[in-house]
């Protein structure tokens, strides 16, 4: 088994870190949000097949680039358990363990719009076994990794009963020895929050709920959306233990994603899942290059922008956007100070 950057990375970030140990995760588990539109249009307008899907996971293992390929389960078995692609690859993958309400983005789907409720389709012996089995029997053969999510809406009953789901999910994943990453979404129903009160909700929760939690049951990372600097500064300051990332939202402009993953580095981000990002651009793989390069301090944001257009240039990928308007910041959070 080859050795995954990730567990080399994570040891390096809560030892000894340097600006190299920051971790990238490729979040191909859209098929258990959006269903069949999942993997994007193709050439000719249509819909891509979960196989094209397929081969889009098997094009980011093999470049290697990234730490993490996070997937759903029923992908997790395909390529993991039955083609074990992951033997020989420095990449974890990890699977999405539960499918919150409020990502059930499919078409015509009215769930976005109501307060979140805890949901899992996957089991956790099926994503480590493909097969129910008594837990830790057995070694595994498809991922000991998952993502957790759950959306706090200062909703007492709502609140409750998702904290309740990440406790009992908590317990069933201890017993199988599975780890998983926590995602913690901002509130998708209107609070009154500003921005900033958003952070500070999210931060204070986390928080919270994670002193009541032991070792034997921590997260082994944060994926939370980047509200801006002082919000993420403060949760990566709080507890040197605790690994914190950020969440890719949505496409956005090349420069959206460039600025993101710099700016939440140098306010002390050590992850970054992107999913939308990667899989919506003109060139994904050239896309995680540049996101590699801006973590490892060898090009600036604006200067990997410009570089990428270079590359799709010399391919003759027509780009989405021309290079002026590709530059431009979209994203709200960027822009706070």
């Amino acid at each position: 088994m080859t050795p995954k950057s990730l567990e080399r990375k994570l040891q390096n970030i809560l030892q000894n870190p340097s600006r190299r140990d920051f971790i990238i995760a490729d979040a191909k588990d859209a098929d258990m949000a959006y269903g069949l539109t999942a993997p994007g249009r193709g050439a000719d307008g249509s819909w891509k097949t979960l196989e094209q899907y397929r081969d889009q996971i098997r094009a980011v293992l093999a470049q290697g680039k990234v730490d993490i390929l996070l997937m759903s389960a029923s992908n997790i078995e395909q390529l993991a358990i039955r083609e074990k692609l992951f033997e020989n690859s420095p990449v974890t993958p990890a699977a999405r363990a539960n499918d919150t309400t409020d990502i059930w983005v499919v078409r015509g789907g009215v769930y976005c719009g109501q307060p979140s409720r805890p949901f899992r389709s996957a089991s956790i012996a099926h994503i480590m076994h493909g097969q129910w089995t008594e837990p830790q029997k057995k070694p595994f053969t498809g991922a000991d990794l998952g993502l957790y999510s759950m959306t706090l809406n200062n909703d007492l009953e709502r609140d409750y009963a998702s904290l309740q789901a990440y406790r009992d999910f908590r317990n069933e994943a201890e017993r199988y020895g599975f780890r998983y990453f926590l995602e913690v979404f901002n509130p998708n129903m209107p609070t009154g929050f500003s921005p900033e009160q958003t952070g500070a909700f999210l931060n204070d929760h986390i928080t919270r709920l994670l002193a009541g939690v032991t070792d034997a049951q921590r997260p082994v990372f944060l994926k939370i959306p980047y509200n801006g600097p002082k919000v993420m500064e403060e949760l990566a300051a709080y507890d040197p233990r605790l690994v914190v990332g950020i969440l890719g939202g949505g496409a956005g402009t090349t420069m959206d994603a460039f600025k993101l993953i710099h700016d939440a580095q140098k306010y002390g981000a050590r992850v970054a899942l992107f999913g939308r990002k990667i899989n919506f651009s003109e060139d994904p793989l050239s896309f995680i290059s540049y996101l590699r390069a801006i973590t490892d301090g060898e090009l600036s944001p604006e200067e990997a922008v410009r570089a990428y257009h270079g590359d799709l240039q010399k391919k003759k990928i027509p780009p989405q956007r021309p290079l002026e308007k590709d530059l431009e910041t979209t994203e709200q959070a960027l822009c706070y100070k």
